[in-house]
């Protein structure tokens, strides 16, 4: 055979050698390195082809140079040997680069496992270096690896291939996906643990696996049990001190009531002027303590969650004139004036708790007076968008920021003068929270030495009334002058006038009064002046100016004195002094427009513009109360002997006859069979008026055995029955009413009102 023939030969069995390397080369990774660049398909495809088209060469080029050198073409044969040559150095690189694909594939994949594992000690570490509890599970909940907390606090030094329940791990759910409370006992005692699963995906295989944390939380939760059963004894106690405070509070209104009781009786009686201002103090501060009574109940209820509104239509200019006069001789008292207007647009009714919005207003205008030294107080009323607001500015100390942020809070009082003004601080914090309820706030801006404005301002339940419109042309026609000193007082008297459609002009020195006089002289003068009004502090400025001018008494002017209660007391007015009729501070509007419009005349009726009284309430007064026409017997229930002389006294002087009990067996007696039968002799009671707590029984339980009774028996009248209580709370006052009471008085009883609802019910 011919050396190309051999050398043929040869090159074909190496190329058969190579082409089959490629069939034991284990396969390409899926997963590429990281960082490295994706694999091009097309590129792979072209790289499986170069074998094949290099073998091919090879071939080709062999046949080539076989030929070449059997007709000695020498050029042809060496050319073509060269590219064979290129050709088996493509197959011998494909070859190497094959096995080191091959290699490198497998370092990736050992690294990769590596680094996972790497990894999860490292995590293992961090969460046994915090105490923590770790694991991972497969999705059957197999524990895979744990670190070595978990190991020591399950007891389970190998627990690879158990789950959690065979190890006695209980996963109680938490509440929230993936989260679990575990209780674990250990050597120190049970511990508690916040488990936490976490469900993730390994990146090489793409498996679903459990990573759990548990943190310990032992700690955490004796703290929060030890913080709930502290709050249960703090609310216990709280419970404990509010019914105390309720409990005293009810036990202070009856000697209270016997108290005021006795000076309304001890009023109606003939006494000198030093007893009658003895007794007028005496009232005031009894009323006082009735009011601190109330704020301790009201604090008790309010911290108990008992404490509620009761809205009815109220009329709110009489409530808003009647604070301010019951503050008034407190603050005459002072020498410090105290007044107060309402705007014409405030509707006349609202739908409000009444005697809660009094009890807001006793408590901010009595707050006012009582560190209010020189000036006054002035009470305001207004509607602002929607809302009513009702202001009291005083010209007191003022405050500063701080004391004006802590001044709402409970137990709390401004300034230096707290100490000596005294108090509990129960008022505006009691206040505010009423206000609130309303569904408004109180809020204060003071400045220190100049004085403070408290501002209450809640939603308005209803809208203006024709009524309301037409008082701004009440005193369309009135010119008022006004000789007074500037304060409070001056100031709500002129606004009030011209609310009322007039208009009013305020002067204090004999040159102002002379110059507006000589206008008011003028019969074409547009400041003609239709009424003069004088305040008993400017009077004798005023008798000057009318001695130097005798020409005024022809001016058709209606001259009206202004004086306090007590200067009326003390210094008598006379016809011979000039004035047509008199006015008594603080103002009443109706009385103020019955003046202006000339509907009282004459010195004679002066007394009837005098309805303030230096005392909180009015007294009865016998001779003006009805005398029944027929003897009516009253049945009264009352253990406290005070209380109960007080109580007849009062309906034995309206003329009625009283039969009194002092216990719910001696009153289930009469009820039961007649006030004839049991007392021998009268008759059957009109009414019954009965105290809700006496011995030997309820007031609910007697008012419910009443009206089964007589809805059992055929032909019975209904026997109105008034029921008085120191029990302010409203269910209690709502229980006696849907048990059958007809009223529900609260101790101490006004006598007045008393006898106004005992003749309404008897007359049906």
């Amino acid at each position: 055979m011919s050396e190309p023939s051999k050398l043929q030969r040869e090159i074909i069995r190496k190329l058969s050698q190579h082409t089959a390397a490629p069939d034991v080369l284990p396969p390409r990774t899926p997963f590429p390195e990281h960082g490295a660049a994706e694999t091009n398909p097309g590129t792979t495809r072209v790289s499986a082809f170069r074998p094949a088209i290099a073998g091919a060469g090879l071939l080709a080029s062999a046949a080539i140079v076989a030929v070449g050198l059997e007709e000695n073409l020498l050029l042809l044969p060496i050319g073509l040997a060269i590219a064979g040559i290129a050709g088996t150095a493509i197959l011998v690189s494909d070859w190497r680069r094959s096995r080191h694909g091959t290699g490198a594939t497998f370092e990736r994949s050992g690294d990769r496992a590596w680094e996972a594992r790497e990894a999860s000690m490292s995590r293992f570490a961090i969460h046994d270096a915090l105490g923590d509890m770790a694991i991972l599970r497969d999705a059957r909940g197999v524990i895979l690896e744990a670190n070595e907390t978990f190991r020591a606090l399950a007891g389970a030094p190998e627990p690879e291939g158990q789950r959690c329940e065979a190890l006695g791990l209980e996963l109680r759910p938490a509440g929230t996906s993936g989260r679990y409370t575990v209780e674990v006992t250990t050597a120190d005692g049970l511990r508690s643990f916040d488990w936490h699963d976490v469900l993730i995906r390994e990146a090489d295989t793409g498996t679903l696996r459990i990573v759990s944390v548990g943190r310990d939380i032992t700690d955490n939760v004796s703290a929060a049990r030890s913080s709930e059963a502290a709050l249960r004894r703090v609310e216990a106690e709280s419970q404990a001190k509010s019914h105390l405070l309720a409990t005293v509070s009810h036990e202070i209104r009856t000697p209270l009531s016997g108290i005021l009781g006795m000076s309304d009786l001890l009023d109606q009686t003939r006494l000198s002027a030093q007893q009658a201002n003895y007794l007028a103090g005496m009232r005031q501060s009894g009323h006082d303590l009735v009011q601190l009574v109330d704020d301790l109940l009201d604090c008790a209820s309010m911290e108990a969650g008992r404490f509620a509104l009761r809205p009815t239509r109220q009329a709110l200019r009489p409530l808003v004139e009647s604070v301010v006069e019951m503050l008034s001789h407190r603050a005459h008292a002072k020498g410090i004036e105290i007044a107060s207007t309402i705007a014409a647009d405030v509707p006349d009714t609202l739908q409000i708790d009444g005697p809660r919005l009094k009890q807001v207003l006793f408590n901010v205008v009595g707050n006012a007076v009582k560190f209010t030294t020189t000036g006054g107080v002035l009470v305001s009323c207004a509607e602002q968008q929607g809302a009513l607001v009702l202001r009291v500015t005083d010209t007191g100390p003022g405050m500063t920021p701080d004391d004006q942020s802590r001044i709402f809070d409970a137990f709390e009082q401004a300034g230096d003068t707290a100490s000596k003004a005294g108090g509990t601080g129960l008022g505006l914090a009691i206040s505010r929270r009423i206000i609130r309820a309303f569904g408004g706030d109180i809020t204060v801006s003071s400045r220190l030495g100049i004085g403070s404005i408290f501002e209450i301002r809640f939603p308005l339940k209803a809208s203006p009334t024709p009524l309301a419109t037409a008082r701004t042309r009440t005193l369309a026609t009135s010119r008022v002058l006004l000789v007074a000193p500037k304060g409070p007082a001056s100031e709500a008297l002129a606004a009030t006038i011209e609310t009322l459609g007039g208009r009013c002009r305020i002067v204090s020195t004999i040159e102002q009064t002379s110059h507006f006089l000589k206008i008011a002289m003028d019969a074409g003068s547009e400041e003609r002046l239709t009424d003069i009004i004088v305040d008993h502090r400017c009077a004798a400025l005023f008798r000057r100016i009318c001695d130097d001018r005798p020409d005024l008494e022809a001016l058709p002017l209606r001259r009206t004195y202004l004086v306090n209660p007590e200067e009326r007391i003390q210094q008598p007015l006379h016809q011979t002094d000039g004035f047509h009729a008199w006015l008594i501070r603080p103002l009443r509007e109706r009385s103020l427009v019955a003046v202006l419009k000339g509907q009282l005349k004459g010195i004679e009726v002066r007394d009837a513009i005098n309805d303030n009284r230096p005392v909180l309430r009015d007294v009865v007064e016998t001779s003006c109360e009805p005398v029944p026409l027929a003897v009516q017997t009253v049945l009264l229930g009352e253990d406290d002997p005070v209380n109960a002389a007080i109580l007849r006294s009062t309906l034995e002087r309206a003329g009625y006859t009283v039969r009194h009990v002092v216990d719910f067996a001696a009153m289930g007696d009469i009820l039961d069979h007649g006030l004839s039968n049991a007392a021998g002799e009268g008759q059957a009671p009109k009414i019954l008026i009965t105290d809700l707590n006496m011995p030997h029984g309820d007031g609910l339980t007697m008012l419910r055995r009443l009206r089964l009774s007589e809805r059992l028996t055929d032909g019975a009248s209904r026997l109105p029955v008034i029921v008085q209580t120191s029990d302010r709370r409203p269910e209690t006052h709502r229980d006696l009413l849907e048990a059958g009471a007809d009223a529900v008085l609260a101790k101490p009883a006004d006598p007045k009102s008393l006898i106004e609802r005992v003749a309404r019910l008897i007359a049906g």
